[in-house]
């Protein structure tokens, strides 16, 4: 007999004090928030650098929308005395609290690790760097274009005639939220058991390591830095693995076993070229790269890449269309799914927002909340859960604490 659903959220109960600004940080804890916590986003009187980018007059921008949902927001000024205590009584109560600043910029403020522990020993306190808070490149100014370069993505990234290019996404801040909320989670699961709370930090760097394992093979076996190797495989170590010219746009195919080039092959009509002795295995299809990619093109080219798609798929062969953002942000599947969803926005009108991709059956989703305009929740926060007076609230404003 399958158990009942739960109605309770898995991290509710849970306060977190967010002071994520743009991409990496906010991503974290949007997880945690669409996962049931109380994250208080807390930002200086004039926002966090992504309001910046709003049009006139507006606080918000569409991915400022997509990353701060079911969040409350307060502003608070912490180069004021009076702005650092009410830190102090928010993280008396709170669980964690998580920022991703340059190293050591709590510190400055004299409100770091050290400090808060004393304050509440249970508090998880997590930081996103670029390099981290210790070693020769800590301090090290850091953006996703940075990390790019410096991490070894640009130079495997781009044609191979041409320069080093950056990933168009902005994976590096998103692959540094993503750890972030591993790391926080891990470090909540140990203070079950030990009871103490404690720092948690994350590289940006040391998150996007791994994923030049191909790189890294290809350095191995060679001797030699990896070339950039357009849309092929970066370690150039399997083929069918590319990007293919369709009638009306581009398609992606990767053969992985030689079950799937078996499989291509008879989608492409060509089943003769199982035999063939430049392609019978992938080391021989790697030898002939360029013969390779040619004779899948001289079938690509010939259909529309829906088409493509539709025959690799019934011949059980890896393949996708390469579509446009706008496409995606339409994708049925993953409407359905309750992945994206459509929400009315009180800034922007009409948008699309993710929900969250980590899914736990049978507990329910957390509806969306729309994001908050600077300050939203001061009263709430600083008045009902601090048990400031509503003149004490005017009086901290005036003064410039919040």
């Amino acid at each position: 007999m399958a158990a009942e659903p739960s109605t309770r959220l898995p991290l509710s109960g849970l306060v977190v004090l967010d002071f994520g600004q743009i991409f990496q940080g906010p991503y974290a804890t949007l997880l945690m928030a669409k996962a049931g916590a109380d994250v208080i986003k807390i930002e200086p009187p004039h926002g966090e650098p992504l309001r910046r980018r709003a049009a006139p007059g507006k606080t918000a921008t569409l991915p400022f929308a997509m990353l701060n949902q079911n969040k409350r927001a307060v502003t608070l000024n912490l180069k004021h005395a009076r702005g650092r205590e009410l830190l102090f009584e928010m993280a008396r109560r709170a669980d964690v609290l998580l920022e991703n600043f340059s190293p050591g910029t709590m510190d400055d403020l004299g409100v770091g690790w050290r400090v808060l522990h004393e304050i509440n020993p249970r508090l998880i306190y997590a930081t996103g760097t670029g390099f981290g808070i210790s070693g020769p490149d800590r301090d090290n100014l850091a953006m996703d274009l940075t990390i790019q370069a410096a991490s070894g993505i640009m130079s495997v990234t781009g044609a191979p005639d041409g320069p080093p290019m950056k990933a168009g996404p902005t994976l590096v801040d998103y692959m540094g939220g993503i750890h972030l909320y591993a790391a926080v989670l891990t470090a909540l699961y140990d203070r079950d058991r030990s009871g103490e709370g404690r720092l948690v930090e994350v590289a940006m760097q040391e998150t996007v390591y791994s994923s030049l394992a191909a790189s890294f093979e290809y350095y191995h076996r060679t001797g030699k830095p990896p070339p950039r190797a357009g849309n092929r495989q970066a370690g150039l170590s399997s083929t069918p693995y590319n990007v293919y010219q369709c009638a009306d746009g581009y398609a992606a195919i990767h053969v992985v076993t030689e079950g799937h080039w078996q499989n291509l092959v008879e989608a492409m009509g060509r089943p003769e070229l199982a035999d063939d002795p430049r392609f019978r295995t992938n080391a021989d299809r790697v030898a002939h790269m360029d013969e390779t990619d040619a004779a899948v093109t001289e079938w690509t080219r010939t259909l529309p890449k829906m088409e493509v798609f539709a025959q690799a798929k019934a011949h059980r062969v890896p393949c996708a269309p390469v579509r446009t953002a706008p496409e995606v942000m339409h994708d049925p599947h993953m409407h359905e799914r309750g992945m994206l969803e459509e929400i009315d926005h009180p800034e922007l009108g009409r948008i699309t927002v993710p929900t969250t991709p980590l899914r736990l059956h049978g507990i329910p989703k957390r509806p969306t909340e729309p994001s908050p305009k600077p300050g939203q929740h001061n009263a709430e926060i600083y008045g009902d859960w601090l048990g400031l007076s509503a003149a004490e609230l005017t009086a901290l404003k005036e003064d410039g604490a919040i």
